[in-house]
């Protein structure tokens, strides 16, 4: 079932102020069901077709820089679940251990092929599998860290209803965050709580704005935008 009745949630996420979002949600199931489907479909025919390119991606990570080629890390999907997001490894071998789980413009644990599938988000193209087995969507909110859910709010945790996504208005907007966390930290600012009480709250607002007037044709155009924004379009 794409989305659980009410009284199934998990007790931390029913709150009111989440109700009112799951209220407006249950009254487009049939979108959400077209939604998964597409998921599905799109998410294999991506995997099929890009397979070469994934492989070659591998090979240069592999003969570039100690490590795995994959980097996994636990993350928040629907409902608050626990999940290995899997992407291709664009940091040193162990980064989680030396450092922050946000990363900040010129973060000196990025490899040198690591900066170029960041900045096309290459890196991102194992999520495929994540998408497949509906740990992700295409769009949905990005999936948070699990040390930075104790931070959110009641309303925040409306973000939890639906799949966390590959790309969402928020990422497109906040695509320089890197930036912004940089900034905070040369002006003195720790980048934990540069992320906790500036980015997050700020990302939120509009990825809450977007459960709110969730629809199909919605989410094409974050699709598109998310193209235009690779591509440098946008």
């Amino acid at each position: 079932m794409v989305l659980r009745r009410w009284g199934k949630l998990p007790e931390f996420m029913c709150n009111e102020s989440v109700r009112i979002y799951y209220d407006n949600l249950k009254h487009k199931k049939f979108q959400l069901i077209i939604k998964r489907l597409f998921d599905l479909i799109l998410s294999i025919i991506g995997i099929i077709i890009l397979s070469p390119l994934m492989l070659v991606i591998a090979l240069l990570i592999k003969l570039s820089s100690k490590g795995s080629v994959f980097f996994k890390q636990k993350r928040i999907t629907q409902y608050g679940r626990v999940f290995n997001i899997i992407k291709f490894r664009t940091m040193v071998e162990n980064a989680e251990n030396l450092g922050e789980a946000v990363t900040i413009s010129g973060d000196k644990r990025i490899t040198k092929i690591g900066l170029h599938l960041r900045k096309y988000r290459l890196d991102e193209l194992p999520q495929l599998i994540n998408v497949l087995k509906g740990d992700m969507s295409f769009v949905g909110v990005r999936p948070e860290a699990v040390e930075y859910i104790s931070y959110y709010d009641d309303e925040m945790f409306a973000s939890l209803l639906l799949p966390a996504g590959i790309t969402s208005k928020a990422s497109i907007q906040y695509k320089d965050e890197a930036l912004i966390l940089s900034e905070a930290v040369r002006n003195g600012i720790d980048i934990k709580d540069a992320y906790v009480n500036i980015v997050l709250p700020q990302k939120m607002k509009i990825n809450l704005d977007s459960i709110r007037n969730f629809s199909l044709k919605e989410e094409i155009k974050i699709i598109f935008s998310t193209f235009g924004v690779l591509f440098g379009i946008i």
